[in-house]
């Protein structure tokens, strides 16, 4: 089943079911007005969407409308939580490589999170907005997982059926505030800027032998100023899957029904960083501090800079036949004074 969300002028926008191959979408009020209605009484009303998913693809829904993802704000445009997880190591490793620094061993059995900002999520098509690019913009291109009610202590097992649906994202950082804040010693907040969600999510079971393991295995495939970028596969490299993210995060609290673990930028292991982007056979990357910390290790500085005001990019994934499966995020980088 594939879900959407498009805008209203309303905070939560109008939930809507969308076709296998999101050509066209029905509104359903009377099941669920909201992706977050139908969160919370998942079991109740899931069979009830379910059902016209199917009428939807068979071309039995009389008032089906075309589904234009530039309407679309991300599945959830708020939630009562969005926690991303740093699940592929190599990232990690890449990072400390950078600054001769060790990867402590706890990092390989126990996973990186941090709690980001839900109250205002930003639409797939909606601008990165900045102040500054001095502040160091930069994708991240991931996979997310949204859980139903998930009790305290929850085994990986238990977490794995509380997964509902999933989706992918940017989650935009802004690498030069990050030092002066970890310095800190009390994690992120003005770094991390508001995330976009892929315009559709999906149930696991739409994704078939791709969801193995609670693991995505597709590439996800990232264009910066409409060039190839990175295609890496979600599924590889990935050292903790979407249960035991979801298992961390409900250590010692609740999960309510709607919450959004991430998975953390998607990142395959690969040689060195002219063997690595894809115009040399490589997988290329998900975020540009990927690049940067290439360049460290092999030259000793950086030499790619971040985003700047007009850079676009789109963040996709495609079924082995090539055909979209969440839509696309795509945005441009904006200066915040240019919003009307």
């Amino acid at each position: 089943m594939k879900l959407a969300t498009l805008k209203n002028g309303s905070r939560d926008g109008a939930l809507v079911i969308v076709s296998r191959d999101l050509s066209r979408c029905v509104a359903v009020p009377h099941i669920a007005a909201t992706l977050q209605h139908a969160l919370d009484n998942w079991d109740a009303i899931a069979p009830r969407l379910e059902q016209t998913y199917a009428a939807l693809n068979a071309g039995a829904v009389a008032d089906a409308q075309p589904f234009d993802q530039l309407q679309c704000h991300s599945p959830l445009p708020r939630a009562y939580q969005w926690a991303d997880g740093s699940a592929y190591i190599n990232h990690v490793e890449l990072v400390r490589k950078a600054r001769n620094a060790e990867v402590p061993a706890s990092f390989y059995t126990d996973p990186l999170m941090y709690q980001g900002g839900s109250d205002s999520f930003i639409g797939p098509h909606d601008p990165i907005y900045a102040l500054t690019e001095d502040w160091g913009i930069d994708l991240e291109a991931e996979v997310a997982a949204i859980t139903g009610d998930v009790r305290m202590g929850a085994s990986v097992d238990d977490a794995a059926k509380a997964i509902r649906l999933v989706m992918l994202v940017n989650d935009v950082s802004l690498r030069n505030l990050i030092p002066n804040e970890l310095a800190k010693g009390f994690g992120f907040f003005q770094s991390k800027a508001a995330s976009a969600f892929s315009p559709v999510a999906v149930t696991p079971d739409e994704l078939g032998a791709h969801w193995a393991d609670t693991k995505l295995h597709l590439p996800l495939l990232v264009e910066l100023n409409h060039r190839p970028f990175g295609r890496p596969n979600a599924g590889e490299d990935m050292t903790f899957n979407f249960a035991q993210l979801v298992a961390h995060a409900a250590a010692t609290r609740e999960l309510a029904a709607g919450t959004i673990i991430g998975s953390g930028t998607v990142s395959n292991k690969q040689g060195s960083l002219h063997g690595s982007s894809i115009e040399n056979g490589g997988v290329g990357y998900c975020c540009l501090a990927e690049v940067r910390m290439y360049e460290t290790i092999e030259s000793g500085k950086p030499q790619t800079g971040y985003l700047k005001f007009g850079d676009s990019v789109r963040i996709e994934m495609r079924d082995a036949d090539g055909a979209s499966i969440f839509g696309a995020i795509e945005q441009t980088v904006t200066h915040y004074r240019e919003r009307g």
